[in-house]
């Protein structure tokens, strides 16, 4: 059973930063496609950034230019770095791994606050 645990969120002020942590169980880190996700009251889930096996990165276009993902394969951990911080980015935070062509893997997400 695979486990993903986040960690990080919380109350920020208006162009603050927080750094999200995805730890996971998985085996062969490298062969998963790692991504965040988010979740505003009343909207669907979205994704936010994604980083591929071959170490490519995708982000939203709203986060582009001040979100960063990266992943560490030693400690197979993902982490989101949120700089730049806005109210609209307000939401729950999920973290996802995935594998062709069926494991598809999500984290309890965890809650980014963004006011003044």
């Amino acid at each position: 059973q695979v486990e993903l645990v986040e960690s990080g969120g919380g109350l920020v002020q208006p162009g603050g930063s927080l750094r999200l942590s995805c730890a996971t169980s998985v085996l062969m880190f490298s062969t998963y496609t790692m991504g965040w996700y988010r979740q505003a009251p009343g909207k669907q889930r979205e994704l936010v950034a994604r980083i591929l096996t071959g170490g490519t990165t995708n982000y939203a276009d709203s986060v582009k230019g001040r979100f960063t993902i990266s992943r560490d394969g030693a400690k197979t951990t993902v982490y989101l770095q949120m700089n730049s911080l806005k109210p609209e980015d307000t939401a729950v935070y999920y973290c996802n791994v995935k594998r062709w062509p069926i494991e598809d893997y999500w984290g309890q997400g965890t809650q980014v606050t963004v006011s003044s």
